[in-house]
Order: structure tokens, then C-alpha cells, then sequence
């Protein structure tokens, strides 16, 4: 890599709706540049960017793909970024590493719901954007239609560069609004009418230029090419081009204008953190360092790759870095220069630039490496929370050995799939943002790993608890030769308080003979000692708790765990030679099941907080279908863009299919998240099936 000067790196990524062309059109560009010696094509399997498997199988790109062009004199770094919701992730670490995001828009299809949310994400996180009308010569095109959807959706400050010269089979061309071509017959637009709109957007953002312009002097194309390039970074100014990737229309037009007007990374200060101090910090070869890791991938081939975003400073191949996360220092062996699947080694990288660190365990995205002198680190990357999830289990039991540092690695690349183990009901739970995500990891579990796997909906994790109070005992007797096992005790079940201080609860007034006590507050749970006279000696009174903390995990009633209630032992028998901490454990555990059953047993389920953002027209939709599944508002709150954040609870086992729903009821324009709230009672209605469906699961593995 030739270090560039920072002034002539621009660094673009391609977002927007699945289909619109995007990744066609990063071929386009890289054929005319030279890098590909022909214009690969995603729906044929030749795209020079969609090399993996799935991306071949599937036509549609999935991971965000990274490459480059040197036009004019201008280092163009582009990111080809996927299109369907299922994979944000890749788009949000994108938009992290770049000033300008280029959304793309296809002509026929209009404003779809991820162009949209690419354009909003891009204002939010502070990326200049641009727009870029694909597939203009396309059938049943509405370009006038569509201008003025986007002047509608994003503001009227979105302008032609161009104007396409006809439309669907006879585009011919486009027109440069500031310098037409002399033969402007078909133009879709009125060519002086949008150099006008033109130049009053980019004059906004200069106050003398504007004041010249206004006391009608002419200006200059250099001046006009400057405003218009401020006036972008001020966000005066949202330029739009119009192509035909797969036409050759256009396409030398647009890398003309990003290599005149968008910004370079000297032209906007990167957003860092000092401490917990907000600073700006506009990035130079000869500044300290600061880079950030946007992206992981761990090839089968190459090892782990840690994709960086230089901002500031000179990164050398073999350089020791600091690692922010860690207060450790690292080495990077290795630093490559990226074009789509092929790399290349570079020695070393500047502001602006993009390279990835190869074999370095130590990088997971979002990490922050400097030179260690001044505690400067980026914010970290806000990737949403993957919201559908499924119980997996090894179809094998060579599977079995594998499954978990299989998709651990996966959980390293994507950061918006997680797996855990659900402690309660002992499942390994894998969590992604659709059905369509989660079966392209099993895929990948498949054809990387050599991992296959059998899934199902995860176990709602309920809880068990009583409502009133219930005493008993148990005796625990077993002979069979040599020395037995004898223990008894009594004990006494109630309800614990939500809430309950446990020093000002837990006192000799309220239990009477109380010698001690031991409280979990993260089950509100109490083990109470109420013992006189021996009757259960004091070695086996741990063993007495143990044998009650077992049982809680067991459950008494539907196989759940046991919270909010108070056990009391307050008396027993031992025997001299059969009596041990085994005997008083098992008959605690037992005495307990009895004495649950009779102290008004309950189920309790978890209730999870939801946040639906949804279009403001669909709101009578998702409050009906809510209310079918158990669920209550709690407020609503306005967005830009007719959109609505609706607020609700609702029990988790009526929202383990949600997303679907949520998709179905707003045509792919909404999403959620959710939260753990807290658990409630219940309904007796669903309590009786929960506790049959529970007997007959256990009757089944018995």
C-alpha cells in the first residue's frame, strides 16, 4: 500500500435494501477501474465480492465485503454492504469505519423499508450520506414519482448531481446538472431548474458565497465544487446520481462525484473518548496513534482477521500496540490490504486507511488499539440485540465435542449472534436477529465446522413458588446390609415478601426459636435454623440446606426453579451409626417436595419489556395483536419519518415467535427488542397446561 496523503482517501460504504444493486454495482466500478477484468454479476455466481458459498448459493450478499480504486488520483475504499435486515450487524460495524454512506435506491422498486433504515442509521451515527438511483433503465420507472418520495421521507435538501437522459431502454446517459452536454434531449428532469436547486443547497452552508450568489454574481466551477463538498459536511446538501450498473450508465459519472464531493476523513474529526470525556480528533500520519477493529472474520484459510480503521497516526506491520479493552500491549505480525478476497501485505497504513491484522486472538470488534500515551479509545460499536432464539443440540456425538468452540467462533465474527447455556433448563441457546440468520449459521456450523445440530424453541424459564404456608415432615430409611441411612425432619414452607429486608424480616420475634438464618437475595430465599434441643445435630444441618437448595433447583411442580419462599427446620431424628450429611440431604429435599404441594404452589413466568418501533399506521395492528398474546402498552413516543416506538410488556412465552409477526404485521418495516422485566403469577388457565405439558415431557424421558 502507498501511503496516502489523508485529503485523498475517501472511504464509502454501499447500504441499502436487499436487490437494489449494490453489490453490482461495486463490480461495475472495480471492472472500469481495472481491478476485475470483467463486470462480475451476484445473480450469476461471478461477482468478484460475493465469494462465499452461501453468498453464491443464495444471490445476495451476507457479509459486508471490503475493496478499493484508485480514481483520479483519489483513493476510493469501498464496503459492499448486505441489503436484508438479518444481517444490520454488518452494516453497523460498516458505518463505523467510513464518512459517507451511499444508499442505494433502485428505480423501480422506490424507497424500500432498509434504504430507509440505512439513511436513518447514517445520519445517527454522524456518516455523511449520498444517494444513488439504481437500475434506471429499468421498466416502469417513476423517477419524478420517486424524487419526490425522498424529498418527502428525507428532506428537501436531497438534490440531483445528475439527470438521466430517458428512461428503462432509452437511458442514453446522464447530464452533469453544473456542466451539461449540449444535447439534453430526454432529460427526466428540467436541467436549469435543478442547477438551481443545486446551488442553492451547496451556497447554505457559506455565508459569503451564499451573499455573492444571492446579489447575483456568477461563480466559478472550483468555488461551486468546493461549496457543494461543504455543504455536504455541513448536511445542507444530500447529493443523488442516477445508474445502470449492469448499463454502464452513470457509473463514471458517480465516481467522478465521490471523488470530487465526498468527504475526506480530514474533512470531518473522528468522535474519540478521553477518558469518559467526549473529543474530536482530526486524524494525521505524524498524530498518535488510534485505529479501531470494525469487523472480524475468522477465515478457514488465513486464521482470525481483525478488519481496522486507521483515524489517527501510522500503523507499521511488527508494530507493539496497546489495546485499550485489555491495558495490554500487542504485536500485529502481519497488516494486508484487502480486495475482496484477495490480500495483499502492506508494511504499513495511515489515517483513513483500512487494513486487516491477521492471527491476533487477542482483537475482537470494537477494540480500540493506540500507542498507549493518552488513554484515547472510539466509543464502542452499539450492535442491536439479536432477538430470536433457539435450543441446539449435537446431532452426534462427534458433534458433541465440537458444538461449543463452533459456534463460539461464530459468535466471535457476528456480533449480533449469541449463545449461551440457560442455567434453569440447562439448554444451549443460540440467538440471532431472524429464522433466516439462524439457519445460515447452522449452515455454517455445517460446511465450516463440520458441526450438524438439531434444534428446537428454547424452554421458557418459569419459576415455582407458594402462596401460603404448609408444614411437614419426612423420613428418610434405607437397610440394605452393613450400615444404612436414617434421617428425619420437620420443616415449614411459606412465602417470602418481594422486597423483604432481610435483617429487619428475619427476626426471633416473627420466628420463634430462630438460631440463625441464611438469605439469597437473587432467589429471595431464606434457610431458616429454628432446631432445639439437638434434635437435629448441628453437622447436619448444612446438609439439611443442601438437600433444600437441590430441590429448589429441581422444582416440586412442573421441574422449575423454586424462589421467593421461606423454609424452616425445626426439629428432627438422627440415628448414631446410620444417620449421615447424605441421609439429611435426601429427606430434606424430599420433605420439601411433600410440603410445596400443600402450601398453595404457583407458577410464576418471566415478563420481558418490549420495544416495537413500528410506521405510525400500523399501530391499531400490533396493539390488537398484542393484546392476543397477554400483552399490555405503556406509552408510545414519536420518530421523524411517520414512525412510532410503542412501549409493552408482555410474558415471554407469548413473544418467542414475535419477530415474525412483527415483520408480517408491518410488511418488514418494524423491529423490537426486548428485556427481562420480572416474573408475575400465571394465569391458573396456563398454569394447568404448563404443569401437564411439564408431566408428560418427564413421563416421556422416563
Amino acid at each position: 500500500m502507498s501511503m496516502h496523503q489523508v485529503g485523498e482517501v475517501r472511504n464509502i460504504v454501499l447500504v441499502g435494501h436487499g436487490a437494489v444493486g449494490k453489490t453490482t454495482l461495486a463490480d461495475r466500478i472495480l471492472f472500469k477501474e481495472g481491478v476485475n477484468s470483467r463486470a462480475g454479476s451476484p445473480e450469476e455466481g461471478t461477482s468478484f465480492l460475493d465469494t462465499d458459498d452461501d453468498e453464491k448459493a443464495r444471490k445476495h450478499t451476507i457479509a459486508s465485503h471490503v475493496c478499493h480504486v484508485d480514481h483520479g488520483g483519489i483513493r476510493i475504499n469501498l464496503i459492499d454492504c448486505p441489503g436484508m435486515p438479518d444481517f444490520a450487524g454488518q452494516v453497523i460495524g460498516s458505518l463505523r469505519a467510513v464518512e459517507t454512506a451511499l444508499v442505494v435506491i433502485s428505480a423501480p422498486a422506490g424507497i424500500e423499508v432498509n434504504s430507509r433504515k440505512a439513511f436513518r442509521n447514517a445520519g445517527r451515527d454522524g456518516r455523511q450520506q449520498m444517494l444513488v438511483i439504481s437500475k434506471c433503465d429499468a421498466d416502469n420507472t417513476n423517477l419524478e414519482g420517486l424524487l419526490e418520495s425522498i424529498h418527502e421521507q428525507f428532506g428537501p435538501q436531497c438534490v440531483p448531481i445528475n439527470i438521466p437522459l430517458g428512461t428503462g431502454a432509452n437511458l442514453r446517459g446522464v447530464a452533469n446538472v453544473l456542466k451539461p452536454p449540449e444535447n439534453v434531449d430526454g432529460a427526466v428532469f428540467d436541467i436549469g431548474q435543478a442547477r438551481e436547486h443545486l446551488i442553492d443547497a451547496a451556497v447554505e452552508a457559506d455565508e459569503e458565497l451564499m451573499m455573492r450568489y444571492l446579489d447575483g454574481e456568477q461563480l466559478g466551477d472550483a468555488e461551486l465544487n468546493g461549496a457543494i463538498r461543504k455543504a455536504i459536511v455541513a448536511r445542507t446538501l444530500t447529493p443523488i446520481f442516477f445508474v445502470s450498473a449492469k448499463g454502464d450508465i452513470g457509473v463514471a459519472e458517480l465516481l467522478d462525484g465521490l471523488a470530487a464531493y465526498a468527504p475526506s476523513p480530514a474533512d470531518i474529526p473522528s468522535q474519540v473518548l478521553e477518558g469518559d470525556e467526549p473529543k474530536e480528533l482530526y486524524g494525521t500520519a505524524e498524530g498518535p496513534l488510534v485505529a479501531q477493529v470494525f469487523k472480524t472474520r475468522i477465515d478457514p484459510f488465513v486464521g482470525r482477521m481483525s478488519f481496522l480503521r486507521i483515524y489517527s497516526g501510522t500503523l507499521h506491520k511488527d508494530a507493539s500496540v496497546h489495546l485499550e479493552r485489555t491495558g495490554k500491549n500487542i504485536k500485529l505480525h502481519q497488516l494486508m490490504e484487502l480486495q475482496g478476497a484477495h490480500h495483499e501485505q502492506v508494511a504499513e497504513a495511515g489515517p483513513g486507511d483500512i487494513v486487516v491484522a491477521v492471527k491476533v486472538d487477542d482483537l475482537k470488534t470494537g477494540d480500540t488499539i493506540t500507542c498507549g500515551a493518552d488513554g484515547v479509545r472510539l466509543p464502542k460499536i452499539q450492535f442491536p440485540k439479536p432477538m430470536v432464539g433457539l435450543a441446539v443440540e449435537p446431532k452426534s456425538q462427534a458433534d458433541q465435542a465440537k458444538i461449543s468452540t463452533a459456534l463460539h467462533k461464530i459468535e466471535e465474527e457476528d456480533p449480533t449472534f449469541e449463545v449461551h447455556r440457560e442455567e434453569q433448563t440447562h439448554e444451549m441457546v443460540i440467538q440471532g436477529m431472524s429464522e433466516l440468520h439462524l439457519q445460515l449459521v447452522q449452515q455454517r456450523l455445517h460446511d465450516r465446522e463440520k458441526v450438524d445440530v438439531v434444534t428446537h424453541l428454547p424452554h421458557v424459564p418459569y419459576r415455582e413458588t407458594v402462596m401460603g404456608a404448609a408444614e411437614g415432615s419426612y423420613r428418610h430409611k434405607k437397610q440394605s446390609g452393613g450400615s444404612g441411612q436414617f434421617a428425619e425432619v420437620h420443616m415449614r414452607v411459606s412465602a417470602c415478601p418481594q422486597d423483604v429486608v432481610p435483617e429487619e424480616y428475619f427476626t426471633k420475634d416473627r420466628f420463634a426459636g430462630m438460631r440463625s438464618y441464611h438469605y439469597d437475595p437473587e432467589l429471595n430465599f431464606c434457610f431458616v435454623d429454628r432446631v432445639s434441643g439437638g434434635s437435629v445435630p448441628n453437622q447436619f444441618i448444612p446438609a439439611v440446606e443442601k438437600g433444600v437448595k437441590e430441590r429448589m433447583t429441581k422444582g416440586a411442580l412442573a421441574g422449575n426453579q423454586i424462589q421467593d419462599i421461606v423454609v424452616e427446620l425445626f426439629f428432627g431424628k438422627d440415628h448414631p451409626v446410620d444417620s449421615n450429611e447424605t441421609a439429611f440431604r435426601l429427606a430434606a429435599s424430599y420433605c420439601l417436595r411433600e410440603i410445596f404441594q400443600q402450601a398453595k404452589p404457583a407458577l410464576l413466568e418471566p415478563v420481558v419489556a418490549l420495544e416495537i418501533t413500528i410506521p405510525s399506521d400500523k399501530i391499531g395492528d400490533i396493539t390488537s395483536d398484542l393484546n392476543t398474546r397477554r400483552g399490555r402498552m405503556e406509552g408510545m413516543d414519536e420518530l421523524p419519518g411517520n414512525m412510532t416506538v410503542v412501549h409493552a410488556k408482555a410474558p415471554l412465552a407469548e413473544v418467542m415467535t414475535y419477530a415474525r409477526n412483527v415483520s408480517s404485521l408491518t410488511a418488514g418495516q418494524g423491529s423490537f427488542t426486548l428485556e427481562f422485566s420480572h416474573y408475575e403469577m400465571v394465569p391458573g388457565n396456563e398454569q394447568a397446561k404448563i404443569i401437564a405439558a411439564a408431566k408428560q415431557e418427564e413421563e416421556a424421558h422416563h
